[in-house]
């Protein structure tokens, strides 16, 4: 496939439909997905890994199905004032949570309150809202103090952190910190009895579970679960995951590494999923800028000469078929919102970033990258890291596991930049890319532009796609300019499951409801 086809691939199949809902549930699946889930609490962290784990245990008022429509999931129905202004939810009848309690509007008003606050997309909202109350215990509304057009796409979106809903006391219960009890109302239920940290964990079909009369679409429509159990296993590194899939130890992994892909399609009982488009994933170094050398702007755009994406992705192995070598876009290649304003300073040149370093307030102090061992990113860390030592930065590489990663970013100090990659789907706005989403925010990196702001809320209420094109160039323009992050490649990561498992949608989310063995 080339560059074209990659990014077409996404468009014109967006993700693929399961067959009509089975009535049966049994078996055991175990799958290894893109690390451990080390924080089971999905309002505060974006990682990946907690979403993934958040769909399975907990439910969503809104969900995205394949054609990124948004469509009632908890909900009833919705209805909205001529003037835009009081905004009444209506929830399903017979939605339970796993303790047995019902679910009722105010615990949706006491997790929309909680996952408002730290999203910056919910934030935006928050700005909007003049009251947020029960009704009675099957209702609630929204009154605003100005419209707000993204409502839906706002409520159902699927970048983290989702707005999950949890029980109220549990809400109340947490305060600041993080949730003491996993309890959902998904269609899975998490045994915290049988949680092996390091090891596996275990999620049990929720008998309980009332799935929409739809079928399944992406993550929106019934979600039956047609499995008993669904155990989550940890593996040292991806080759072991590998070597597992084939030999049938396990039934699925997330991220295959790029040089078992061959053998492993010659394998018949293995089936790979490589999609492009949206389902693609952008590589990013995060940078932060409350402390060290990267509080300085000008240390952070010498970086822009020292990251070559085909340079990177090459190193990895990623295959020509699976990647996009020099997508400029923040918002994704082959996306509505693809540009290239502000590129031009995107150019490996190490000569010039030498030249450029000498000018800036560096003195040769540490610059401590932060890496997950084993994983792809590390080898885009390493990469950067001798671009960097060879331009006069002194580089400190600490390698670790992801949730360290989580751990030690989460402090404004300690930690200068590391590598990671996101799902497609979390970067095709500048309302959901985490770097630029996030201007302003507390959140790790801490990059703030006013200006950013200003367009980010501008962006929000455009009345239509041409000004948000346009406001989009601006925004990228602005955060070439900033440098929140520097993108290391569009690419995707193919997985894997065995043939034995049947009705399993193919996606870059991995899903489990409807899948069946």
């Amino acid at each position: 496939m080339g560059r074209r086809q990659i990014l077409a691939a996404g468009a014109s199949l967006p993700f693929l439909a399961a067959p009509r809902l089975a009535s049966a549930a049994g078996g055991l699946v175990t799958a290894v997905l893109e690390s451990e889930v080390v924080i089971l609490d999905p309002h505060v962290t974006t990682a990946a890994i907690t979403r993934s784990f958040g769909y399975h245990v907990f439910d969503t008022l809104f969900a995205m199905d394949g054609k990124g429509q948004i469509r009632p999931q908890m909900l009833e129905g919705h209805t909205v004032s001529a003037d835009q202004l009081s905004w009444d939810f209506s929830l399903r009848s017979g939605l339970t949570f796993h303790d047995g309690s019902p679910v009722t509007a105010a615990d949706c008003v006491a997790s929309l309150n909680r996952w408002a606050a730290r999203d910056s997309l919910g934030r935006m909202l928050l700005a909007s809202l003049d009251k947020l109350e029960a009704v009675d215990a099957t209702r609630f509304r929204m009154t605003l103090k100005k419209p707000f057009p993204l409502m839906l796409d706002v409520l159902g979106k699927p970048n983290a952190p989702v707005p999950f809903i949890m029980p109220a006391r549990v809400v109340q219960a947490a305060g600041e910190q993080r949730i003491k009890e996993v309890i959902g109302s998904g269609p899975f239920r998490f045994r915290p009895d049988q949680f092996r940290p390091g090891d596996r964990m275990l999620l049990e079909r929720f008998a309980e579970y009332r799935p929409r009369a739809e079928e399944p679409d992406f993550l929106a429509g019934g979600k039956a679960v047609r499995i008993e159990q669904l155990v989550l296993k940890t593996m040292p590194d991806d080759a072991t995951g590998a070597t597992a899939l084939t030999a049938g130890e396990i039934d699925y992994m997330q991220y295959l590494p790029f040089d078992h892909l061959a053998g492993l399609g010659r394998n018949r009982q293995v089936k790979l999923i490589g999609l492009g488009g949206i389902h693609m994933f952008q590589g990013n170094f995060r940078l932060n800028h409350a402390s060290g050398p990267f509080a300085d702007p000008a240390v952070r755009q010498v970086l822009w000469k020292l990251v070559d994406q085909a340079q990177i992705m090459q190193a990895i192995g990623i295959p020509e078929q699976y990647r996009v070598d020099g997508c400029p876009s923040f918002w994704m290649c082959g996306t509505p919102f693809e540009t290239a304003a502000g590129s031009d300073v995107a150019k490996l040149d190490i000569a010039a970033a030498k030249a450029e370093l000498a000018r800036t307030s560096y003195k040769g102090e540490p610059v401590v990258m932060l890496q997950v061992n084993g994983s792809i990113s590390q080898t885009a860390g390493q990469v950067l890291a001798q671009n960097m030592k060879q331009a006069g930065f002194t580089v400190d590489e600490q390698v670790m596991d992801w949730g360290t990663v989580l751990a030690r970013r989460a402090k404004r100090e300690g930690w200068s930049l590391f590598p990671v990659y996101s799902n497609g789907v979390d970067n095709l706005s500048p309302l959901t890319h985490f770097y630029v989403a996030n201007n302003c925010a507390d959140y790790p990196g801490w990059s703030c532009d006013t200006g950013i702001t200003g367009l980010l809320e501008q962006f929000a209420a455009a009345p239509d796609l041409a000004a948000r094109k346009a406001l989009a160039e601006k925004i990228q323009a602005a955060s070439y300019a900033l440098t929140p992050s520097v993108m290391w490649g569009q690419f995707a990561r193919p997985a894997g499951y065995r043939a034995r498992l049947k009705n399993f949608v193919e996606s870059s989310f991995p899903m489990f409801w409807q899948a069946e063995v």
